[in-house]
């Protein structure tokens, strides 16, 4: 029988024995087994630290952003092997493209990320603060990648996403990771780690994979690693209160399988479109990957007058799903990940249906197309009913992991928001409503006990993700039970393996950390124009202070003329008893405007254009005979990468657009954003 490999210190190594036998879920076929007996994990996770660290801190956001891009741009051009591979898992199509497309989808959402960061092995955290009466001394925070490992122990329902959504951020962050999938479905994760491997698309020693169960491998983490958790609470509890954990003080993130809700509004009665769309999605949560998402409704609260027309609804979909083999024409759902989970479900269908009436569905005796029912993994929808959902509670407590669901009353919106709590934390809520009060009030109640909420109506159906479906660009996780985690987020999840210090000092060592400008450093007089300048000669803090114009009612007509902005504080001096202004006042953006013209200068050079403005401000008001100057400094540099072999090398260069008076104060101030060629190579 074939063994699953792991990969570490840069080798396929076998483990000792059996740890697990993979089998079909379709057909009960032995596929292969796994083992990470006998792998030293200390030597493991030194090698992450030691051989791929470095390399992967040396390496700025934007090489790393363009790292995960090139990976995910290889593995979608192979992904129909991984689709083969993951028909063993019980998945159909659909589930398999959640797992395999969706999780490379992060990989191209977290490589998009590359340019909300400086092109810098480290993140410039927010805006500098003033320490000092005289602007002598500041304090900045810098953000820098931890220099350990980031250590994930995976989920066996999503064993490609699962691995994709978090080794993309913390790669993005420059730290290396060691994955260590369920060992139920660990076979998926291998075929796709060994092509990552083959195609040499990362860094040595960016990732090592284990493919067992792993157990010993928290005894060596160090203070500067992370650790991730995804799985059931129970499990996610033990290892959070590992005393490694707690004596290296490491972080870790747990997201915790949860008792998700769907609420169909109150408004939402048979016969409208979100009543159908709300039947629709719970039928989707309940089937899609056989109900063994962490995020699958778990709960279904209805205004009570709606219980039965909901209930009739959603039996009538169910009855109309098709169990058994995914590659047979026709059929909706297919098995669990394995027999071992099927076993877990009956118990657990056990104990909801001593405390509430099973509704539709039998355990024993159900219909397949195709596929063993005797070997195979197959579970048939469950619907239950829980006519009083505050005296029944065990609904609240234990999780059937897989097509099971109970429906159950509601009287208020406060009601139903207070049955989700019941739950003590959950990953995920929804609710279908048309009435914009309906959804304030819900989301405002739910919101402390979940870490999302969909709101679901007609108008976003057609291009909702849906209840089940977190977002790389949104944070993923929840409070209590579902962990206290949080995952993804765009740049959010990818702080979470920087490790953010303060620095103190005077504005041009702050600058020179930084590599931008900050308030109060030098100044230099730029010699030639910065204009004249091609991108690596620009240096941070250089300066054209500009000639100077004073601005006359003349300006601010022809302004209005051109512009069309006849504001009443530019042109009616008559009506400004009781505002700010002591007389007609210029126009903000022709200040800005004027800047511009003084500072520019016109000939042909390195710049090719402007394409933004940021940060503008107008910080006293500019009243004719006031005489205006500009210093322009150069702020930040971005370098960019070619997009083809026929495009310019060229950056992005922020400037500092200071605009002042003839008292020497600020009166505007703003950050163009230009794009300035390189020198030719």
């Amino acid at each position: 029988m074939k063994q699953s490999l792991n990969y570490i210190q840069g080798k396929w190594v076998a483990g000792e024995g059996v740890d697990f036998q993979h089998q079909h879920s379709i057909s009960g076929e032995l596929l292969s087994t796994c083992s990470s007996a006998g792998i030293d994990f200390e030597a493991v996770l030194k090698y992450g630290r030691e051989i791929g660290s470095p390399k992967l801190r040396k390496m700025t956001f934007h090489e790393r952003g363009q790292m995960l891009k090139n990976m995910a741009l290889h593995l979608i051009s192979k992904k129909e092997q991984f689709y083969a591979i993951s028909a063993a898992t019980g998945a159909t199509r659909v589930d398999s493209w959640i797992d395999i497309e969706g999780g490379i989808g992060n990989l191209f959402a977290n490589a998009s990320l590359r340019k909300k960061f400086p092109n810098l092995p480290y993140h410039v955290d927010g805006e500098p603060v003033g320490l000092s009466k005289n602007g002598s001394f500041i304090g900045h925070h810098i953000m820098v990648p931890k220099r350990g490992v980031a250590v994930h122990i995976n989920a066996f329902n999503f064993p490609i996403w699962g691995m994709l959504e978090k080794i993309a951020v913390n790669l993005m962050a420059g730290v290396p990771a060691v994955v260590k999938p369920s060992e139920i479905t660990s076979f998926v994760t291998e075929a796709m780690v060994k092509e990552i491997v083959d195609a040499e698309l990362l860094p040595e020693g960016a990732l090592q994979l284990i493919n067992g169960f792993g157990r010993g491998i928290i005894d060596f983490v160090e203070n500067q690693d992370v650790v991730s958790f995804t799985g059931s609470a129970h499990t996610g509890r033990k290892l959070k209160a590992h005393p490694r954990l707690l004596a290296e003080s490491v972080p870790f993130t747990m997201e915790a399988d949860s008792l998700n809700a769907s609420v169909l509004g109150l408004d939402a009665r048979s016969g409208t479109a979100e009543f159908d769309l709300f039947i629709k999605e719970v039928h989707r949560e309940m089937t899609v990957k056989a109900g063994q998402k962490c995020t699958a409704i778990r709960r279904i609260l209805v205004p009570e007058d709606q219980l039965e027309a909901v209930r009739t609804a959603l039996s009538s979909r169910l009855q109309k799903t098709v169990l058994g083999d995914p590659s047979i024409e026709g059929v909706r759902m297919g098995a669990l990940a394995s027999r071992g989970q099927v076993d877990r479900l009956k118990e657990n269908v056990g104990l909801l249906a001593q405390s509430q009436e099973m509704v539709f569905g039998n355990l024993n005796e159900f219909d397949i197309v195709g596929g063993s029912m005797e070997k195979g993994a197959f579970f048939a929808p469950v619907l239950f009913q829980n006519l009083s959902p505050f005296q029944h509670t065990t609904v609240h407590e234990v999780e059937a992991f897989g097509p099971v669901s109970t429906l159950m009353p509601y009287k208020t919106i406060e009601e139903a928001a207070e049955i989700c709590a019941l739950g003590k934390g959950s990953l995920v809520s929804s609710i279908a409503t048309a009435d914009p009060q309906i959804a304030h009030d819900f989301v405002l109640e739910v919101a402390p006990t979940h870490g999302r909420v969909l709101v679901l109506n007609e108008a976003c159906a057609k291009e909702s993700t849906g209840h089940g479906s977190p977002m790389p660009m949104l944070t993923h996780g929840g409070p209590g039970r579902a962990g206290g985690g949080e995952e993804m987020g765009g740049m959010r999840g990818i702080m979470h393996y920087l490790q953010r210090t303060a620095i103190q000092g005077h504005p041009d060592m702050i600058q020179a950390i930084t590599k931008s400008y900050q308030p109060g450093g030098s100044r230099p007089e730029a010699e030639p124009h910065l204009f004249r300048q091609h991108f690596e000669d620009l240096r941070i803090g250089d300066t054209v202070t500009t000639h100077k114009h004073t601005v006359t009612e003349a300006d601010i007509v022809n302004f209005a003329n051109v512009s069309g902005d006849n504001f009443y504080a530019h042109m009616d001096a008559t009506s400004l008893e009781g505002t700010l202004f002591e007389g007609r006042v210029a126009h903000g953006y022709f200040v800005l405007s004027k800047a511009a013209g003084l500072f520019v200068d016109p000939k042909k050079g390195p710049v090719l254009l402007n394409y933004g403005l940021e940060e503008a401000r107008f910080t006293k008001p500019v009243y004719p005979g006031a005489t205006l100057g500009v210093r322009l400094s150069v702020k930040e540099k971005i370098a960019q990468e070619k997009r083809s072999e026929d495009d310019i090398r060229k950056g992005i260069v922020k400037f500092l657009v200071d605009v002042y008076d003839e008292t020497g104060e600020t009166v505007a101030l703003a950050t163009i954003l230009t794009m300035v060629k390189m020198k030719e190579q």
